[in-house]
């Protein structure tokens, strides 16, 4: 991922610096190891499958964390996939080579997955939106919304691809989807600087989620409380906030955005997958728990692979 700011923000030589440090840094650790790995398909790396309650056909909304923002979710009888991410390594293509880093945890087997009307990415970075596993996934009978500037990155074989800018609506797969503007960027290289970058608000007729994709602290989902139709869930990342904190919230700032936006669930995501930040691994979890003390029980979907149903006895809530 490059190191920018959200547009309009600037930064003093300092911060430049330490970024351009921790970046240099960070990069020299991974590429002795993605070196040594060309590029596999996904089958060839560990994966698991989808756990799938059947009783879960019969709740108004599921969804399952996949890893990182990777996110599966039903809407009344439409199959949602948000930044699918599968990949054994995520980063740079150089011939045979990505030069990136590798998955901490197993991918789920994309056979396991149901078929999918709407493929929703939040923005361009490589750990978000990764071509080889949209390839694997492209299906005439599949919309996919993205970002601004993003629509040509997206391979061939979806039956349509939309880019949505901020502010603005549209219908696709059945479902109204608007996006916001997160505090966040959007180049998936350094002077690629044109990109957007989202959060969704996802509505089908008795139900509304809230993507967040990734941000920083943002007063940005606040007005969605003020809304008469109420949020079900909200998906926010919690991970990586170590050192990119004007990028990535910290799990103390995910509990604040998630209440500001009067949301009845928090799903977190964007954590365990891949080595982003400098926390370790099991922290953003225990943060957020913690954050959340005794209304713990209103977090949800934090096992890998496991889908959650909305009203389901036994899908699984975090402790």
């Amino acid at each position: 991922m490059a190191d920018h700011p959200q547009r309009g923000e600037r930064r003093t030589l300092k911060d430049q610096t330490a970024a351009a440090i921790n970046r240099v840094r960070r990069y020299s650790k991974e590429l002795p190891n993605a070196l040594k790995h060309t590029r596999k398909t996904v089958s060839k790396h560990p994966t698991m499958p989808l756990e799938m309650d059947p009783t879960l056909a019969t709740a108004p909304l599921a969804a399952a964390w996949l890893g990182h923002a990777t996110i599966l979710l039903r809407l009344g009888d439409k199959w949602i996939i948000t930044d699918p991410v599968m990949s054994h390594r995520i980063g740079l293509p150089v011939g045979p080579v990505t030069i990136g880093l590798g998955r901490l945890l197993p991918a789920i087997s994309l056979e396991t997955l149901p078929a999918l009307d709407l493929v929703l990415l939040s923005h361009a970075h490589f750990d978000h939106l990764d071509k080889p596993t949209l390839r694997r996934i492209a299906n005439k009978d599949t919309h996919v919304v993205t970002a601004a500037g993003t629509g040509k990155l997206i391979p061939r074989g979806f039956g349509q691809v939309d880019e949505l800018h901020w502010g603005k609506e549209t219908t696709a797969a059945g479902l109204s989807l608007r996006a916001l503007r997160p505090r966040h960027w959007g180049a998936r290289v350094t002077v690629d600087k044109h990109r957007g970058y989202n959060s969704y608000v996802i509505d089908s007729p008795d139900r509304r989620v809230l993507y967040a994709g990734d941000t920083a602290l943002s007063d940005c989902f606040a007005p969605l409380a003020a809304d008469p139709k109420p949020t079900d869930l909200a998906i926010f990342g919690i991970g990586a906030y170590n050192p990119w904190e004007h990028a990535h919230a910290t799990p103390e700032q995910v509990w604040t955005m998630f209440n500001q936006s009067g949301a009845k669930r928090l799903m977190p995501m964007h954590h365990s997958t891949f080595k982003l930040g400098e926390e370790p691994h099991d922290e953003p979890m225990n943060r957020l728990v913690a954050a959340a003390g005794n209304r713990a029980s209103l977090i949800v979907a934090d096992i890998l692979g496991r889908v959650w149903g909305e009203g389901v006895p036994n899908s699984k809530e975090a402790k």
